[in-house]
């Protein structure tokens, strides 16, 4: 892999830590601005929809740059939003700097997705894709905490002051790294490249991920009383329950990356059995402290493993498309990562109980399984060309090749 994909997920390990780290903020931020934490938690919420509209939004925006500057202007305005949000003392402006970020990163991550691919080659994309997104779960690995962890100890503005921090040298990295082209005069259009997009077997591809990333979501999100109410292992045991699920995804998107290029379709085939079986049997012996902490491992690792390798399918399908096919794969995960939080609190209000989130999951992961049967059935999925990056591929768009 080129260097410069690995500073590119030194960013995406920046925008993640950024992304997560307002779990273990929300009280010292309250205090602060004397709001409510609801008040505060509508931060992530902004984040999110930032991230679901901005995907798509700004990679229409910025299709006509040059990718290395497109990159920079993202990665500094993230970095800018940061360094407002900790300096600011009114909540109204923090409000706005989360959103700003939100875009930032989610133009970011699409036009990112891009370029990695296309520096990695015509047949590493799910490589590339694996590097990126590792860059997100190291950050649920070590950001995160360590964002907790600065907090602590000087206030929750030093984490936003971290962010800022580490963002920098990625800056300068991308200036560095990240080759500089010219727009090619026949480069794609918006048009053509929303055109490209309207395939049945892109759109698919695109609900699955929104699915698998939902049921992620959905009991990760809530995995707190799991381990503290059902598993009964006491509080202490949040932060290396966390840790595994960090951990996991780590292995899986690594493992996802490696089988992406080759073997996409027996890992969705396989993979998706697994997780929709791991949610069930997760629900099922919750209560079983060892046997819930594998599984807590080996389902971060397995939604990383399917959801990393239905990025780099997308990326495939949307040849034509490279910039706003990042654009909607990034819109995709994060419609599921809103969606299956939602409906996971919808299972706990209804008093289905505290392993009601993991039940929802293995419903999405059914219902996503379901959908690839009928899309494969009709023809939607390639049938068995499972090897995309040999077999049946669009061509890659000459301008791609030379950015």
């Amino acid at each position: 892999m080129p260097f410069a994909i690995y500073v590119l997920g030194l960013a995406v390990f920046a925008q993640g830590t950024s992304e997560f780290m307002l779990s273990g903020l929300v009280e010292d931020m309250a205090a602060d601005f004397g709001v409510s934490l609801q008040a505060v938690g509508s931060l992530t919420s902004a984040f999110a929809v930032g991230m679901v509209v901005g995907a798509p939004l700004v990679a229409m925006l910025s299709l006509r740059w040059p990718r290395r500057r497109a990159l920079l202007a993202f990665l500094i305005t993230f970095l800018l939003a940061h360094v407002v949000g900790a300096l600011t003392h009114s909540f109204e402006v923090l409000f706005v700097t989360r959103v700003i970020a939100a875009l930032a990163n989610a133009g970011f991550l699409a036009v990112g997705l891009a370029t990695a691919a296309s520096m990695a080659g015509p047949q590493a994309k799910g490589r590339a894709t694996s590097v990126l997104l590792s860059g997100v779960t190291l950050a649920c690995i070590a950001g995160v905490p360590l964002g907790a962890v600065l907090s602590e100890a000087w206030g929750w503005r030093s984490a936003f002051w971290g962010v800022a921090i580490i963002s920098a040298p990625a800056v300068f990295a991308v200036l560095m790294s990240v080759p500089s082209a010219p727009v090619d005069p026949a480069a794609p259009s918006v048009r053509h490249e929303l055109g490209a997009l309207r395939t049945p077997r892109l759109i698919v591809t695109l609900m699955l991920g929104a699915l698998v990333n939902g049921a992620t979501f959905c009991s990760f999100t809530y995995l707190t009383p799991v381990i503290t109410n059902v598993t009964d292992l006491g509080s202490g045991w949040v932060p290396a329950a966390l840790a595994l699920v960090g951990i996991g995804s780590f292995v899986g998107v690594n493992i996802g990356g490696r089988l992406a290029d080759t073997r996409p379709g027996q890992v969705l085939a396989f993979g998706g059995a697994a997780l929709l079986a791991g949610w069930l049997l997760f629900a099922l012996t919750a209560a079983n402290p060892v046997v819930a902490l594998v599984l807590v491992f080996l389902q971060g690792a397995l939604s990383f493993c399917v959801g990393s390798t239905l990025i780099a399918q997308a990326l495939y399908t949307a040849s034509d498309a490279p910039t706003l096919g990042g654009g909607f794969a990034t819109a995709a995960l994060n419609v599921g990562a809103a969606v299956g939080p939602a409906l996971g609190g919808l299972a706990l209000s209804a008093r289905f109980g505290y392993r009601s989130p993991l039940l929802v999951s293995a419903a999405l992961v059914a219902l996503a399984l379901l959908l690839a049967g009928v899309a494969r059935a009709a023809g939607l999925t390639g049938g068995k060309r499972d090897t995309p990056a040999v077999e049946n591929r669009p061509a890659e768009h000459p301008a791609e090749a030379r950015s």
